[in-house]
């Protein structure tokens, strides 16, 4: 594929996925031997997380997922409420194309890694290792546990979170651009002239800065292999007076159909204030993964879906839409009992691991 235009942040996301993905290349250049150490030890701690999560989930995950997935799905794939779960989109769909992921928090500003050293660097490190090691235990994010790592975090948090993914599943990064969306839904790519006008990092709150940066494209590809593939954050707010703009909804609708998932999103989908991304996602998914989160069924039988349960599901663990809670409870009575190997996303109000699998027939 053609190169991203733009200003290409790869030196920093190489950087940063040394030493906070903590992957097997060189120590970066500029580092003193004390901050060695320091980035040492919070990969010796980052390692056991990474081996532990695969070992728990990810093996067993991406073996039952092998099995359930189509061939034939779609190879881009749209994660709406993802948090910085790029981990678990590569385990459903480890042969995807393009994942986009949208969520409140913002990509941050890579050129921060050139900024941190002796407490500082620790402090950054311990940040983003304990929201790491909260998503690889419990297998999913809560926004409020996110908004400090991602929002104010010294470390571009949401991009930390991504590479960390590319660690687990054997990729690395080979491009990172930033961008916006244009009001005809195309992608502007920020210049050399646009970065430098963002304003010297070392000068700049954080947040300000992690906010200007809110939007990245990361290419990756498998070690070994020359195949890229196109990692896509936004940050959006996904009710519907945020969207009102059009302008995320247009760029979603050109991928035309597409593999979809989503879980531990609050139950939002059923609720009204946000039926503009579930009409998205009920017009253009052609399959999809989800705990009891993801469309409900009041909204997807219409729609032309059919719903596979799996696990148990006796009813949300906090408040969500009586119709649809209703609606997913009376589905769960209504199919067979399948088993549910591992947990994905929310438990139950009885604390029971469920999935559902959404799917429009050929």
């Amino acid at each position: 594929m053609p190169p991203a235009p733009g200003h290409d942040f790869i030196p920093e996301a190489r950087k940063l996925f040394r030493i906070a993905a903590c992957s097997d290349d060189a120590m970066p250049d500029g580092f003193s031997a004390a901050d060695a150490a320091i980035v040492e030890k919070n990969c010796t701690q980052i390692r056991a997380i990474q081996a532990a999560y695969h070992d728990r989930w990810l093996a067993k995950a991406s073996a039952w997922f092998s099995e359930h997935v189509p061939h034939d799905v779609p190879r881009k794939v749209v994660y709406p409420f993802a948090g910085g779960d790029l981990a678990t989109a590569l385990t459903v769909y480890p042969d995807a194309d393009e994942i986009t992921t949208i969520s409140l928090e913002p990509a941050g500003d890579a050129r921060s890694v050139d900024d941190l050293a002796g407490g500082e660097l620790a402090a950054a490190l311990n940040e983003q290792r304990k929201e790491i090691k909260f998503l690889y235990t419990v297998d999913f994010s809560n926004t409020i546990n996110l908004e400090t790592a991602m929002k104010e975090g010294q470390l571009p948090g949401q991009l930390v979170f991504s590479l960390n993914a590319l660690r687990v599943h054997g990729f690395e990064p080979v491009s990172l651009h930033y961008f916006h969306i244009e009001p005809d839904g195309s992608l502007h790519y920020l210049s050399d002239d646009e970065v430098a006008a963002a304003g010297d990092p070392h000068k700049i709150d954080s947040m300000d800065r992690n906010f200007k940066f809110s939007n990245m494209e990361l290419r990756f590809r498998k070690l070994g292999e020359t195949r890229v593939r196109v990692y896509r954050h936004i940050r959006q707010n996904l009710d519907n007076k945020h969207l009102e703009d059009g302008k995320l909804m247009k760029y979603l609708a050109s991928k035309g159909p597409v593999a979809g998932m989503t879980k531990a999103a609050s139950y939002l989908l059923g609720w009204p204030t946000f039926s503009t991304m579930r009409d998205y996602l009920t017009h253009h998914v052609v399959w999809m993964v989800s705990d009891a989160t993801g469309i409900p069924p009041q909204f997807a039988g219409p729609a032309g879906f059919t719903q596979e349960t799996y696990g148990t599901f006796d009813g949300p663990h906090i408040p969500a839409d009586h119709e649809a809670t209703k609606a997913w409870m009376d589905l769960w009575k209504s199919e067979p009992v399948r088993e549910l190997p591992f947990r994905f996303g929310y438990p139950d109000k009885h604390k029971h691991r469920h999935l559902v699998i959404t799917y429009k027939a050929a």
